[in-house]
């Protein structure tokens, strides 16, 4: 008896200036994608909001430059996923049913993507999905509200203030507050876009500007000088944390370039030399932040060890980077998990949850 391949849309792209790290991250995921299990349909968002079925052949151009990485707009199909409609995908130009889903794989990175936006609209449609749920993806994004949270629950993190649009902002006050340098970086985005390290009045100015246009709320933070660690964080309701890995950037700090288009921009030690106790405190800290924050199926966490052995959380991801530099696969990679079962255990898990909120009652 043969058994119907599991009908995955691996959903990238989006309104986010995060979207070309998104097309990376998606085409890694198919390729490693285990094709006798899964059927595999690529659904792209543009950078104006619209869900397009791409020639699935030929979905990106320039698909191995990220500097010129492109979603295909050639024999594109306008989609959309509506409310209760179980994974169907209707073509909008025709008004009809094209395709369906039984799973969604959202590989979208930033606002639009990763902000429980489309967590909430997949919910609604009654589709399983990988990753988070709408709490904790809007939680995971929001630099601000996410360190509170963290804080609250008396887990270690730098010292911060929030700005708004509007407000009246004082570089002396915040400098006094946090020190030189420190950073300025938008709220609700990732990859260090936006992100600045200011050093004087000059610099404060035009980091500012340059993190409000991402953003109506930005956070100035304190430097930590210290190793940057990432550990990576896979479950729903018995999370599992990865080994630890460590981050040396040959620029400034660990930026965007860094991140996505230098290969060279940084070193990636996987696993860190790092003393057995320090690791185990890492991981379980990032299992606990992981819990506080409500996440789900996957996230990366990541952190600072200063000299004097305190550490403190930097920021989560809950729909980490999957490129080919990435540190959310390599650390699993080096646990002992592939890329493929990876992927194989993201979607079950996405499944599993699902099925469990099937079985909550709607009435009484």
């Amino acid at each position: 008896m043969t058994h119907r391949k599991i009908r995955v849309g691996i959903l990238f792209g989006g309104k986010s200036a995060e979207h070309e790290v998104s097309l990376q991250s998606a085409k890694n995921v198919a390729d490693a994608i285990d094709r006798d299990k899964y059927g595999v349909s690529l659904i792209g968002i543009d950078k104006t909001g619209r869900w397009l079925l791409p020639d699935q052949s030929q979905y990106l151009l320039n698909a191995t430059d990220p500097k010129l990485i492109a979603l295909n707009r050639e024999n594109e199909r306008n989609v959309a996923l509506v409310p209760q409609s179980g994974g169907e995908l209707t073509n909008l130009s025709e008004g009809e049913f094209r395709s369906a889903v039984d799973v969604i794989f959202p590989i979208l990175h930033g606002p639009f993507g990763e902000d429980g936006t489309v967590q909430g609209l997949l919910k609604l449609a009654g589709v399983p999905f990988v990753g988070a749920g709408v709490l904790g993806s809007a939680v995971g994004m929001d630099k601000d509200v996410s360190k509170r949270l963290l804080r609250h629950a008396g887990l270690p993190i730098a010292r911060f203030t929030v700005l708004r649009d509007g407000d009246d902002i004082d570089f002396g006050r915040i400098s006094a507050d946090l020190g030189l340098p420190f950073f300025v970086k938008p709220a609700n985005l990732g990859s260090s876009v936006g992100v600045h390290k200011v050093s004087d009045k000059s610099g404060f100015e035009d980091a500012i500007a340059d993190a409000f246009g991402f953003d109506t709320k930005i956070i100035a933070e304190e430097f930590v000088d210290g190793r940057e660690l990432e550990c990576s964080v896979l479950g729903n309701r018995d999370p599992i944390a990865s080994v630890v890995g460590e981050i040396v950037s040959n620029h400034d700090f660990y930026s965007y370039e860094a991140k996505y288009i230098d290969e060279q921009g940084a070193a990636l030690e996987v696993p860190a030399k790092l003393p057995d106790e320090t690791s185990d405190r890492l991981r379980a800290l990032s299992i606990k932040a992981f819990e506080v924050l409500d996440c789900e199926g996957m996230a990366r966490v990541d952190f600072f060890l200063k000299k004097d052995g305190t550490v403190l959380i930097n920021e989560i991801n809950t729909i980490p980077g999957f490129t080919k530099i990435s540190m959310y696969p390599r650390l699993w990679d080096a646990s002992g998990l592939s890329y493929k079962d990876l992927i194989d255990r993201l979607i079950g898990l996405a499944i599993e949850r699902f099925e469990r909120e099937q079985k909550l009652r709607n009435s009484y």
